[in-house]
Parts: C-alpha cells; sequence; structure tokens
C-alpha cells in the first residue's frame, strides 16, 4: 500500500503569487521531490487562502507608513543586495519588494489581523493531521507566529519556511527581537543569498533547525524569490524531502553530523581583538592600539586563553570586511558554556542617519575601520553587530571591551591623543538647523526612538541622553516596541529578548577616550589601566567581578588625572559574578583568597539570562 504524506503550503506575497497555476507547480515540485526518494509515496498538498483577512483588515495609518518605511530601509541594508545604492529612491524600489513590505507592514501593525491569520492556520490544522507545513515569503511570518505561541499546533511534525523574512530586523521586533526553536520535529530553512524580497538568514542554534543553502539565480529575475526554485533545489531534495519520503529515522546527514557535533563538542573560547593606529588621513592617527592589542592578548593568555584562541586585525588590515568576517568567526555557532571576547581600539565615530521617511531622525554610534568613509557601508554600528549577537544562546558569555570614544574629538597639542573623530562637516549639517530668530545654527532634535525605553530605569543607557542614539551593544533596533508590550511579547513567545552582550567602554557618553604614554610606549589610558589591575590582582591570586574590575579601573584612572569614568554594562546577577578569564577563578583556593581578601562571598555562576 502506497504511503502518504500529508502537507498544508501557506503561500507567499498575496494573491496567489500572481499565478493562478501556482498552485498546481508546488503540487509538482513536492511530488517530484519526495518521489525521488520512494516512488510509491503519495502526497496530498493542501492550501491555506488568506488573502480576503488582508483585503478586509483596516489599516492603522499612524504606524503603517513607519513600518512600511522601516521595511524598505532594511530592503536596502539587508535584503536586495546590488539592487539598490544607499542613496537611491524607495520609489525606484521594485513593486515586488513594495507589495511584500506593504503586506508585511500591514500584518504587522494589526494586531487583530496577526490574531487572524493565526486562527485560520491553527482552523487548518484541525481539519487534517498534516505531517508538514511548507511555507513562503509571508506565509513563513503568519506559520512562526502562530506555532512560537502555539507549539502543540506543530509538535511532531516538519516545518519548512522558504524565502522568509523571519529573521529580518525590521521584522523581528514584533517577535521582541528574537527568534525562537519550534516545538516541530524538524525546522528546515531554505535560503537563498541572492533572494532580494527582505529575506534574511535565520541564525538559530537548536537541535531541531537546520537552514539549507538553496542558492540559485533565475534568469531574467532580479529578486530570485520563487517558491518552486526553492522546493525543486537539490539540497532542499537532499535534505528536506529525504527526510519527509524516508520518516523520522532517514534525516539528512548534515543532521545527524550536527547533532553528533553537540554531543561531541566541549564549550570554548575565541576572542578577537583589533587595533587601529593608522588611518588614510594622518589627521587621524593614533598611537596606542596596536599596542593595546598585543597588552590584551598577553593578559589572556596569562588568564587562561590559548595562543590559537585569538585573533589579532590591525592597521589597514582592519578594513570594514574583515572586521565583519573575524566578527563572524567570532560569534557564528556559539553554544551554551562558551566564551566570546570582543575588543576595539581605536576611534570611534557618531553618524547621523537617515530613518524610513528619507530625514535625518537618530544618530548611530559606530566603531570605525580603517576604510571608514562616513557612509553605513564602511561603519560597524549596531545595525550590523546586532545580527551577530542578539541570537547568541544565553548560557553563553560574551564581553565586549572598546578602548573608543564617540563624542568626537581631534588630537590638541601637547595633551594626549582622543580616540573619536568629528564628523565632516557635510554629516555634521544633518544633525543642525538654523535657528532664524538667532541667526545661528542649532543642534536638530531628532525625535526620541523609543519613549517608553528612554523612560524606563536601563533606558539613557540603551537610547544615550537624547533618546535618539543607537548605541553599540544594546539590540535597540530590535526594541522599538513600547516596554509594556516588548515584555507582553517577550512572554507570549517564550523568551527573554535579544541577547545583550556584557559591555566595558572607555569613558562615558559625553566623555573621551585618551591615549598614555607608559614612557616612549603608546596606549590607551583605559586598556592600560584594565591591564594593570587585572595583573595586580593576578599576583594575590585574587579574582574580580566585572563590577570590581571597572571600579578599580576606574580608581586607577582618576588617581592618574584622566578625565574618563569607564561604563560597564549588563544584567546585575552576570556583572557580581567572578570573570571566566582565569582557568582557576572558581577554585575553592581563589575563593577563599578572595574572602581573607575581604571581598564578600558570591554564590557559583550560572547560566546568563538577559
Amino acid at each position: 500500500m502506497a504511503r502518504s504524506l500529508a502537507v498544508l503550503c501557506v503561500h507567499g506575497v498575496g494573491h496567489q503569487e500572481l499565478d493562478p497555476d501556482f498552485r498546481s507547480a508546488w503540487q509538482t515540485s513536492i511530488t517530484s521531490a519526495v518521489r525521488a526518494w520512494d516512488s510509491s509515496l503519495e502526497p496530498t498538498v493542501d492550501f491555506l487562502d488568506y488573502d480576503a483577512l488582508f483585503d478586509h483588515a483596516p489599516l492603522n495609518l499612524a504606524t503603517y507608513g513607519l513600518a512600511m518605511g522601516k521595511l524598505l530601509a532594511s530592503a536596502v541594508v539587508h535584503g536586495v543586495g546590488d539592487l539598490f545604492e544607499p542613496t537611491r529612491a524607495f520609489g525606484d524600489v521594485p513593486e515586488k519588494v513594495k507589495w511584500t513590505a506593504g503586506m508585511i507592514a500591514q500584518w504587522s501593525t494589526e494586531d487583530a489581523l496577526r490574531t487572524k491569520t493565526r486562527n485560520a492556520i491553527l482552523a487548518q490544522m484541525n481539519k487534517k493531521n498534516y505531517d508538514v507545513v511548507c511555507a513562503h515569503s509571508l506565509g513563513s511570518l503568519i506559520s512562526y507566529d502562530t506555532f512560537a505561541q502555539n507549539p502543540a499546533a506543530i509538535e511532531g511534525k516538519v516545518f519548512v519556511s522558504l524565502g522568509s523574512q523571519i529573521a529580518n530586523p525590521a521584522v523581528r521586533d514584533v517577535f521582541a527581537g528574537r527568534i525562537v526553536a519550534l516545538a516541530a520535529r524538524e525546522w528546515y530553512d531554505l535560503f537563498n543569498p541572492d533572494d532580494r524580497v527582505l529575506t534574511c538568514p535565520i541564525n538559530l542554534t537548536a537541535s531541531n533547525f537546520e537552514q539549507v543553502q538553496t542558492e540559485f539565480d533565475i534568469p531574467n529575475d532580479l529578486l530570485n524569490h520563487n517558491a518552486t526554485w526553492y522546493l525543486d533545489h537539490a539540497n532542499a531534495v537532499a535534505t528536506v524531502w529525504r527526510d519527509l519520503a524516508g520518516g523520522p529515522q532517514a534525516k539528512s546527514f548534515t543532521s545527524i553530523a550536527r547533532g553528533l557535533q553537540r554531543v561531541v563538542a566541549t564549550p570554548t573560547r575565541r576572542a578577537l581583538l583589533v587595533g587601529i593606529n593608522e588611518y588614510p588621513d594622518p589627521r587621524n592617527k593614533l598611537e596606542g592600539c596596536v599596542n593595546d592589542a598585543f597588552l590584551i592578548s598577553s593578559v589572556l593568555q596569562e588568564c587562561g586563553f590559548e595562543a590559537g584562541e585569538i585573533r589579532l586585525v590591525l592597521n589597514e588590515r582592519a578594513t570594514t570586511e574583515a572586521i565583519m568576517e573575524r566578527l563572524h568567526w567570532l560569534l557564528d555557532d556559539v553554544r551554551d558554556g562558551d566564551e566570546r571576547m570582543l575588543f576595539y581600539s581605536g576611534h570611534g565615530a557618531q553618524i547621523p542617519e537617515y530613518g524610513p521617511h528619507g530625514e535625518p531622525d537618530h544618530v548611530d554610534e559606530c566603531l570605525v575601520p580603517f576604510d571608514f568613509d562616513w557612509s553605513p557601508a564602511y561603519a560597524i554600528s549596531d545595525k550590523q553587530f546586532c545580527e551577530l549577537y542578539s541570537q547568541l544562546p544565553y548560557g553563553c558569555h560574551f564581553v565586549a571591551v572598546f578602548d573608543c570614544c564617540h563624542s568626537g574629538g581631534l588630537t590638541r597639542d601637547g595633551g594626549p591623543r582622543i580616540r573619536g573623530l568629528t564628523p565632516p562637516d557635510d554629516i555634521r549639517h544633518r544633525a543642525l538647523e538654523w535657528n532664524a530668530q538667532e541667526h545661528m545654527w542649532v543642534a536638530r532634535k531628532f525625535p526620541v526612538v523609543n519613549k517608553s525605553l528612554v523612560d524606563s530605569r536601563e533606558g539613557k543607557a540603551y537610547l544615550g541622553q537624547s533618546g535618539s542614539l543607537h548605541r553599540l551593544g544594546r539590540s535597540s533596533t530590535l526594541r522599538t516596541l513600547p516596554q509594556a508590550t516588548y515584555n507582553a511579547t517577550r512572554t507570549a513567545f517564550g523568551h527573554l529578548g535579544p541577547y545583550l552582550p556584557i559591555l566595558m567602554e572607555a569613558c562615558q557618553e559625553s566623555e573621551f577616550s585618551y591615549e598614555y604614554r607608559h614612557g616612549a610606549t603608546s596606549y590607551g589610558a583605559y586598556t592600560f589601566c584594565l591591564a594593570m589591575v587585572l595583573h595586580e590582582n593576578r599576583q594575590i591570586n585574587k579574582n574580580l567581578s566585572y563590577v570590581e574590575l571597572s571600579e578599580q579601573t576606574t580608581e586607577k584612572l582618576r588617581r592618574l588625572k584622566y578625565q574618563q569614568t569607564p561604563a560597564l554594562v549588563g544584567a546585575k546577577k552576570l556583572l557580581s559574578q567572578d570573570l571566566p578569564w582565569s582557568p582557576d577563578a572558581r577554585t575553592p583556593a581563589n575563593k577563599a583568597a578572595r574572602r581573607r581578601a575581604g571581598a564578600p562571598a558570591r554564590r557559583s555562576k550560572k547560566k546568563g539570562t538577559r
């Protein structure tokens, strides 16, 4: 007797994707793929029609325009590759992308519409015992939203997403900034890096998740978003359809290898150290940053890191592309228990940036790579950085140390060098407006990014004193929901929000980070004092908490008359725990030494939460 396979398909962009034959095309692709492994298999393919829900849903115009702008801005940065130049008007965006963005914006801004789409999927799932749900584009968003909040509906089944916008930053804040594992037996995400319809890879560490690379380039099709090209792809046939044709015991070799790797792997340490003295403009030259990188490398190795666990990138080699490539080395495939450290020594800057409506409306804090040119494409801002850390598992340990400032500054003759760049006049003009009454230029007042977050206890640490600053390491682009909604959404999806690294910064928002001369050798004042505090405490076999390390470094800087106050940002219970960098940090002898030195005993380290 032939076996059956029940498939529910959830289409993407509405109105049957403009193709009246799309159902038969999906049916043919799925049937052909599963029969490549079992010729007797008879798949039954049903489709969920949800377009009418969008046609009848009223638009909340107050939020729809903003959501649409965010999505199209994200298309420029994330989803459409070389289709756009950063300065190109959103009016030039292809209609397919605008239509997709419009439907996603409508869905993301209307709670009642999201409820209706969830109910539609749940009602269909109750009609039949489906083996697999196959969802394309907008359909993958609707399906994920449903199954993440109703795990029983997908439990024991296979979920296949293709051409998905689930991880797009402009969408992810709808899910309170984090993607979670589903209760599915297996979740396969088919990802084409050349798909330019707002798609993004899903960075998810889970035993039942596999992202399948399905790269294709359709002739004369700039968007590369066609569902059947995903379904027919050789890698999809060799993984997804092989699994579904053979049942749970026929999981792909990749899945099996992935599971074995998790079983045998041990926690790892990695550190990336960036130091840039030499910038193309001689006026921006610094002196101590390369020395800082080598100093921190020596300290880490004294604290238990192996030399092979540390990478340096310096001066002209520290381009935007090179730093991002090494950040992937640092933060890809991180598991619970892993330890990661990023150290940056060089210039910092602030770039007044354009928002969804094409006008400057916020400021991006950024690191300054060698090829920095005051554009988002050649800067390391949190928009790129948070893509790498926000999905890290809560049980890993990631600390980022920044010896730079973002307030701007020039080298002062006879005085210490300042590690921050003042923007050129055309960039600075974005943040100014003319006061006709005073006949003077004054600072433009940008709108507050998220008032409820700014008004919260930690708000200014996230969005700066002005409330319009996107600060490094804070995932502020994923925190756009009002605080009450954000907290309720985290609860609904069963997570704690984006992962946030522990941040150790050389100075406060409005201060400068200075260089120090150790005889004839230059270092960052903050980095040198930090290293000396660690060295001094190692001499008495005393490990420190992050709070103690920051406090002692601050005291040393003050004694040396430096007008900079280090900043420490992170979850309080993590900041009060011992530094993880010493191999003997948690031994009884070390804890006894701490108590003899007068430090209060602390509970043993637990997995961090955010």
